[in-house]
């Protein structure tokens, strides 16, 4: 029955869209997503599942086509900026959609908002937000409004603000907004949610609150987030706010820019709890895990060495979208990229790469590599000394100098995690993988991962970081020029 309804999903590229839409088609749904920017879906394993419609909800022509033939439509779409031009623009595109489904039928809108109290002091973002579900509402279509407050999930920027605060500082300052109340909620619950609300007919026309267990501070979330990281915590409360000043303080110690912060902090200032029980008698069968729970599986990936599990962004493979390098932070961890283009076939690059260490060295700066092993072996380590079974042979498992081979994929990829002593985990990896479309070409990658422990492991990674570049790059382009050679050899 599910496959003769097209769903449109708005924001695919947000946070909580770009979870839903697996979801959907999961549950046997046709799924439509319209985005400003098609490329930005480019690597979604879901991608060639959907269909895609490039437009904006400032132009209702587009939005009248991706409408066409749509059973319901979830609206996720909202400015994260904050500002007055910023709230103007989601009200307006709140409009246009309203009108929208209006004159194409749409049975049903399942608008995705903000916890709020309408009666408190709103920041304009929250402000906004409430708005948005009033315009939505007040349409002839139909709206289910389902509100949530902090969600809980590795990649959300407010859990994202918990993990960075708590791991790069052992005593905080708080200011007030700490301490306000909230109900945090795992984002498996809140897709649940959004699922089920497509099926439960009494949803239909309702704003449905949902939160998570228990009601916590923000600081109680801190300390519970250090909890499960058995790290240990101190912090000394002050009387006041300073939302900009604090989103300045994030913005310099997080990954999160301050222009998204600020709109979230601000709306901290409100207490984001549930006063409708109204999602317990209509979906009785979810039942939201707690917050220790929800933030043990957000970190799962890590905690479990799972490395790979935790990469979201498919590799490019072709040549005009290759960068040099990249250097992103991704489910608190570091990740160094590079790349370039051979002229060879895979297989040869993947010789090239599987043949480094042991008696053979690692071909750039290898003093720097020595000079590493003798330091972790002068505290205990295992040292560099270990070598390597066979020069050219690899398998998983086997140990190569200080690091174990954790994965090998024939002519595509070997992956070495790390056994000296560091103040986190860290991971090395090389890809070869064919550029499409061009014969005896490969996209090389060498990629450096590194999830820190504590603050040490983000001092000790800024510390390494300058060298990483020479030591990186030069390896990168020894192991093309080791390939060439290998070409010629055979």
């Amino acid at each position: 029955m599910n496959q003769t309804k097209l769903i449109l999903v708005t924001g695919a590229t947000g946070y909580v869209g770009g979870r839903l839409v697996p979801k959907l088609l999961e549950a046997g749904y046709r799924v439509r997503c319209l985005v400003r920017d098609g490329s930005r879906l480019q690597g979604r394993s879901w991608l060639k599942q959907v269909e895609v419609i490039a437009g904006d909800a400032l132009n209702p022509a587009e939005l009248a086509a991706a409408m066409k033939d749509v059973s319901v439509a979830y609206y996720l779409m909202h400015g994260k900026q904050g500002g007055k031009n910023s709230a103007e623009r989601d009200l307006q595109a709140a409009q246009n959609f309203s009108h929208a489904a209006e004159e194409e039928g749409i049975e049903q809108i399942i608008y995705f908002g903000e916890l709020v109290d309408p009666t408190a002091n709103l920041s304009p973002y929250l402000r906004s937000r409430h708005e948005t579900g009033f315009i939505l509402r007040h349409g002839k279509t139909p709206v289910t409004e389902i509100r949530a407050g902090m969600i809980i999930g590795s990649g959300s920027a407010l859990f994202e603000m918990i993990r960075y605060l708590t791991e790069r500082e052992p005593i905080l300052t708080c200011p007030a907004w700490f301490f306000s109340q909230a109900q945090p909620i795992a984002i498996r619950d809140v897709l649940s949610y959004l699922v089920d609300t497509l099926k439960t007919p009494d949803a239909t026309g309702r704003v449905i609150e949902v939160g998570g267990p228990s009601r916590l501070t923000y600081a109680d979330m801190l300390l519970g987030y250090a909890k499960e990281r058995n790290l240990r915590r101190w912090l000394i409360r002050t009387p006041f706010y300073a939302p900009r000043l604090s989103a300045y303080w994030v913005h310099m110690v997080t990954p999160i820019h301050w222009r998204v912060v600020a709109p979230l902090i601000e709306g901290l200032r409100a207490e984001l709890i549930v006063r409708d029980e109204t999602a317990k008698k209509l979906f009785p069968h979810i039942q939201p895990i707690d917050y220790q729970t929800a933030v043990h599986l957000a970190l799962g990936r890590i905690q479990r060495d799972n490395v790979e599990t935790s990469w979201s962004d498919a590799l490019v493979t072709a040549q005009g979208d290759v960068k040099p390098y990249e250097f992103i932070v991704e489910d608190g961890m570091f990740i160094e990229r590079r790349q370039l283009v051979i002229e060879l076939p895979a297989e040869t690059v993947f010789r090239s790469y599987t043949g480094i260490g042991g008696e053979r060295g690692w071909l750039y700066m290898d003093w720097s590599w020595a000079l590493r092993g003798w330091l972790d072996k002068a505290i205990g380590g295992v040292g560099l000394r270990r070598g390597r079974r066979h020069p050219d042979d690899i398998h998983t498992g086997e140990s190569l100098d200080f690091w174990r081979v954790e994965t090998v994929e024939k002519n595509q990829l070997m992956r070495l995690r790390a056994e000296m002593k560091l103040p986190g985990k860290a991971w090395l990896q090389f890809e070869s993988i064919p550029v499409e479309e061009a014969k005896n070409k490969t996209l090389f990658t060498v990629t450096a991962y590194f999830a820190p422990y504590g603050f040490f492991g983000f001092l000790y990674w800024y510390a390494m970081w300058p060298f990483h570049k020479p030591l990186f790059d030069g390896l990168a382009r020894r192991l093309a020029s080791r390939a060439r050679v290998l070409a010629r050899a055979y």
